[in-house]
């Protein structure tokens, strides 16, 4: 009987252990999961930063190609859309994308973040498809918005490259408004809201990892329209001065490089594998692109040029945005090279037709963003990412159709809705500037300032303050 107190305690240790084990896998699950929200929430905030840099890299690759006279107004044109859609934004413009509402558009329940606060999952709830209960379920709903809200910054920047040196300010902020919500918001949320009509999420299923669509062919098509409605500019093209600052162009394309990793990376909205893969198809392809574009260069032009070193980088990461999270590496390398292909006769064609599409916005982009997407048709594959689509090369033929559709449908979208936008714009404030204020330079006529602290024209003035 000696033993009997010994192996009583020993069965009540056990049983004690046994009772618990279940409260100590619900903690241990517990903090698994805080610090998998910390990590990508910390992944996402960062991402959000960088994304927000592309603007200001746009500012400085675009402000290095446009006359010295005009360059403050040209960076004004991408660093104020950092305040306008910001604002935007936060008022309407996220509820519209991305609140479930209708196929085309959301509702207005999210209007002035009313319900947008730190939860991580829950509040999709209520809406088809069933199944979705966040966007993002490691993330607070804020980081998803701030996220987000800077691809809404950049897109309608975009625009500003094909319309420089002609366009009154306030003309161009009012557009800036208009365009946020009558074009972005709706094609945001057909892709990527919840029951949106064209993505994976209750639509017909079109893949758009990070914006080839909704960001690049939107803005691209939408940028040939502006140029065509609001005509080109009195110089062009027989007087159109040579980039005034090709550093500037080279330090604003390295820019968009590096923060481009967080437009296509941070797309994964989350850190791990996936955001790995699109950090590595991206720049797989803006490096392929690049290289492409100096042999193009070296053999019909003879020379590599600077200019199109940094025209080549943009161009790869324009065509890989929309397959980033569903292609392989190699697949990557191959999209890099033939994006870059079509933007150079793109170009070329542009030039014939005498479209004055001053900085090559819809050769880039439109056409980039275009052709990106409907490469992400061939090759997608599910061994990238599990909630995608099987592409042309695994044997699903249909999705390249459905890129092709999604890529017509935001064609229209959007130069349906640019054309519109714009003849309003027109009759409020107009589109031009007067002629000797494009000829005196926009710096001084909308800005009051000048770029490089020369002096003004005898018939200008300006108070220091």
């Amino acid at each position: 009987m000696s033993g009997f107190p010994k192996n009583l305690a020993i069965a009540i240790l056990s049983l004690g252990a046994f009772l618990t084990l279940p409260v100590a896998q619900a903690f241990a699950e517990t903090d698994a999961m805080t610090a998998q929200i910390a990590a990508d929430t910390g992944f996402m905030l960062n991402s959000s930063g960088l994304v927000l840099l592309m603007t200001v890299g746009l500012a400085f690759f675009y402000g290095g190609f446009v006359a010295k006279k005009n360059v403050l107004n040209t960076l004004m044109m991408s660093f104020i859309a950092l305040g306008i859609v910001a604002v935007t934004w936060v008022l309407i413009g996220y509820s519209l994308a991305f609140a479930p509402g209708f196929p085309v558009i959301g509702g207005i329940q999210w209007a002035f973040l009313n319900g947008v606060g730190l939860e991580t999952t829950g509040y999709l709830q209520g809406s088809l498809p069933n199944e979705m209960l966040s966007y993002a379920p490691t993330i607070p709903h804020q980081t998803f918005l701030i996220y987000q809200g800077m691809f809404a910054i950049i897109t309608p920047a975009l625009i500003s490259g094909a319309i420089v040196e002609r366009v009154p300010f306030r003309s161009y902020c009012l557009f800036l408004v208009l365009w946020l919500i009558f074009v972005y918001c709706p094609m945001a949320h057909m892709v990527w809201g919840k029951g949106g009509f064209l993505g994976l999420n209750g639509g017909i299923n079109i893949l758009d990892f990070a914006g080839g669509t909704v960001v690049h062919t939107a803005s691209g098509f939408s940028a040939l329209v502006a140029a065509l409605v609001i005509g080109p500019r009195r110089a062009y093209p027989n007087q159109i001065s040579a980039p005034h600052n090709i550093p500037f162009i080279l330090l604003g394309s390295g820019l968009l490089w590096y923060g481009w990793f967080g437009f296509n990376a941070g797309s994964a909205l989350s850190s791990g594998a996936l955001a790995t893969t699109a950090f590595l198809t991206t720049n797989t392809s803006a490096a392929s692109a690049m290289l492409t574009w100096l042999l193009l260069e070296q053999f019909l032009r003879g020379k590599p040029t600077t200019v199109g070193a940094a025209t080549g980088v943009v161009v790869g990461l324009v065509g890989v945005t929309p397959a980033a999270g569903f292609v392989t590496p190699m697949s990557a390398l191959l999209i890099g090279i033939i994006a870059s292909v079509c933007c150079f006769f793109a170009i070329t064609l542009k030039i014939q037709l005498g479209i004055d599409d001053s900085l090559d916005t819809f050769p880039v982009h439109g056409v980039g963003g275009a052709v990106g997407a409907i490469l992400t048709g061939i090759f997608a594959t599910t061994t990238v990412n599990s909630a995608g689509k099987e592409g042309l090369i695994a044997g699903n033929p249909f999705q390249l159709l459905i890129q092709i559709g999604g890529v017509g449908i935001t064609i229209i979208w959007a130069c349906l809705g640019t054309y519109i936008i714009l003849k309003i714009v027109d009759a409020i404030w107009g589109l031009r500037i007067k002629p000797g204020d494009e000829l005196q330079g926009m710096d001084i006529s909308e800005h009051g300032e000048e770029g490089y602290g020369e002096e003004f024209s005898k018939s200008s003035s300006t108070t220091l303050f």
